[in-house]
């Protein structure tokens, strides 16, 4: 008994000296690993409704190192943009963007005045749909390129009766829920994207509000 003590001892006296990475899984930090996100939204520019937010931050991973007494400037690959990819409730893709975040920055989002204002066909009010993220090293949302980094949160509007115009509504709020992400369902997403701001002819690009303004 004794003899598992000092071995447990010396495995704990081992972690903390590393640091607490023999505890890790295998992905830097101990992260989970995620770059692919999904939410929804709904009851969106409806008369009375409250307005959704979309929150993402970028976690620090991927963060750059001072030189000396050198400010610190992150460069392209260290940098991250959630590559925001929004449909309505017919599975329609309606606008897209890529917004910038740097470390430990927030990025929030309104749903109506951003990501369902500026679509691309022009066919009236987005009221509820899907909301897809991707943690991105590319500033282009055609061509997103996966990298670790950022976590989110979405508010979502809940209507308590069956006219939702004349509807007491209450706020919920959750984290955006990891997800899968295969080759064809990522390069979709960056095709359908590109063919919808080349034919919105400028619409379609989801405004990005300036890091770390809350609302």
């Amino acid at each position: 008994m004794k003899r598992l003590g000092y071995l447990l001892f010396a495995v704990l006296a081992i972690t903390l000296l590393l640091g607490g990475d023999a505890f890790a899984t295998g992905v830097e930090g101990g992260g989970d690993g995620s770059y692919y996100f999904v939410t929804y939204y709904s009851n969106a520019n409806t008369t009375g409704a409250p307005d959704a937010t979309l929150r993402i931050v970028n976690d620090g991973g991927a963060a750059c190192i001072a030189d000396g007494d050198s400010i610190c400037i992150e460069d392209g690959s260290e940098l991250r943009w959630a590559a925001i990819y929004v449909f309505d409730d017919s599975q329609e893709m309606r606008s897209c963007c890529a917004c910038q975040i740097t470390s430990d920055g927030l990025l929030s989002e309104s749903v109506n005045k951003e990501l369902t204002s500026n679509e691309f066909t022009g066919r009236g009010e987005m009221t509820r749909g899907v909301i897809k993220v991707i943690s991105s090293a590319s500033s282009d949302p055609t061509a997103p390129v996966l990298a670790t980094g950022l976590r989110g949160w979405m508010t979502h509007i809940q209507a308590t009766t069956n006219v939702p115009e004349k509807s007491p509504w209450f706020v919920t709020e959750d984290a955006l829920a990891d997800s899968n992400l295969s080759a064809t369902e990522l390069a979709n997403l960056g095709t359908l994207c590109s063919y919808g701001l080349t034919i919105g002819s400028g619409y379609g690009y989801c405004p990005c509000t300036v890091e770390d303004y809350d609302f």
